[in-house]
């Protein structure tokens, strides 16, 4: 009997043992459940950061290249250098087609120089030949008015002279009849004389005034003459003054070609922008580098990501500045701290509809209705350099 009761109470107490590890199962599985629904992770996680093609901007042959394939480098260091010579004689070229320009601008300013010298010497000329003008007019109007008077004074003397003629003629027969004396006479002839001489001596005058008036005529064609030439040379003067702009306007392009050259031959030595990794290079000295073809890629060291594909029932407790722990496959001790940084609102759909430009994330079930997950950008607050890589995988918990 004893026997019996004591099976009993060990079926009982395993059944109790049983029923308590299935409740504890059940409360384990249940705060897991909600341990992971508040705090989501995901090993889908893959670290990554920018990176850059270096490509020279010049071609030319590869003189220098002390970057070594997965070497760190530190900003500012060479990454490699081209052959700078034809670079070098382009940039003399350059600086010499500016520099003839400059002197030719300055022979011009000379030359422009004189020639409105000669311009303001032939309105000089010209002012002079006015004024000539004006005096050649003025002695004209004076030796006419002289001619105008000589005119009048011969006038008056032939008058007197043709008086004094017939008086003397009148009186002269009288002579004989004793009606005059010989003082008369005497006195009549006398008369005749100097009025013959009066008008002797206003001819002469009339003459020499016609003469001047003559002169005077010719000197006023002569200063017309002379007006006109030095009006013509002012004409002349000014049409020949060159003009200074169409060198000038070649400053700028000489100038930018200058600038050209100097930014081709800095061009030629190329340093790297920011502290990073060389990666991808397949290439020696000696090589012949063109313009836009890439030689190596630099992965940047300065800021570090990791995009974790969540579930897409897991969003909802995530939120933008919510801090995550990081953990590396290759370094599970390792946490670093993250901040989630911004959620994807887009991924490329699987119903076969092609939709360029949206992250394409591949699901493992595809007979089985699976969640969609969307990429999560997480900052690393902390990151170590000499532990990250580009596409290595990580575990992240978003607390």
């Amino acid at each position: 009997m004893e026997q019996g009761s004591g099976n009993f109470d060990r079926r009982r107490w395993g059944r109790s043992i049983g029923i308590g590890v299935v409740v504890a199962s059940i409360i384990a599985l249940l705060l897991v459940i909600v341990e992971t629904d508040r705090n989501p992770r995901t090993d889908d996680a893959s670290v990554r950061t920018n990176f850059i093609e270096i490509a020279p901007e010049v071609s030319g042959r590869l003189v220098e290249l002390p970057a070594k394939d997965n070497a760190f480098i530190k900003k500012g260091v060479l990454l490699f250098a081209i052959d700078s010579r034809p670079y070098e004689y382009a940039l003399q070229q350059a600086l010499s087609d500016q520099a003839a320009l400059e002197e030719q601008i300055v022979d011009e300013r000379r030359k422009i120089s004189a020639q409105r010298n000669a311009e303001e010497a032939a309105r000089a000329g010209l002012h002079s030949s006015k004024t000539g003008i004006k005096t050649a007019g003025s002695g004209t109007e004076l030796a006419k008015a002289t001619v105008s008077r000589a005119e009048a004074a011969a006038s008056a003397a032939e008058a007197h002279l043709t008086y004094a003629t017939n008086d003397l003629n009148r009186i002269e027969p009288l002579l004989k009849k004793k009606y005059v004396t010989v003082d008369q006479v005497d006195q009549a002839n006398t008369a005749v004389r100097v009025a013959q001489g009066n008008f002797d001596e206003a001819q002469a005058a009339l003459a020499q005034a016609r003469a001047q008036y003559r002169e005077a005529i010719l000197r006023q064609e002569q200063a017309d003459a002379a007006a006109a030439e030095s009006e013509a040379k002012v004409g002349q003067a000014a049409h020949t003054i060159d003009r200074i702009e169409t060198l000038l306007s070649q400053r700028p392009a000489k100038s930018a070609k200058v600038l050209s050259a100097r930014l081709d031959l800095e061009r030629c030595r190329v340093v790297a922008p920011f502290d990073a990794y060389v990666t991808n290079m397949n290439i020696s000295e000696g090589a012949y580098a063109r313009p836009g073809t890439p030689l190596f890629t630099l992965i940047d060291t300065r800021n570090w990501w990791v995009i974790a594909n969540y579930r897409e029932s897991k969003l909802k407790n995530i939120r933008l500045g919510m801090h995550v722990d990081v953990y590396l496959l290759g370094h599970p001790d390792r946490r670093f701290d993250g901040v989630v940084e911004s959620i994807g609102y887009g991924v490329f759909p699987e119903d076969g509809a092609v939709t360029n430009g949206l992250p394409n994330i591949e699901r493992t079930l595809n007979w089985v209705h699976l969640s969609a997950r969307f990429p999560v950008r997480i900052r690393v607050q902390d990151p170590d350099p000499s532990l990250f890589r580009m596409g290595e995988t990580a575990l992240t918990v978003v607390r």
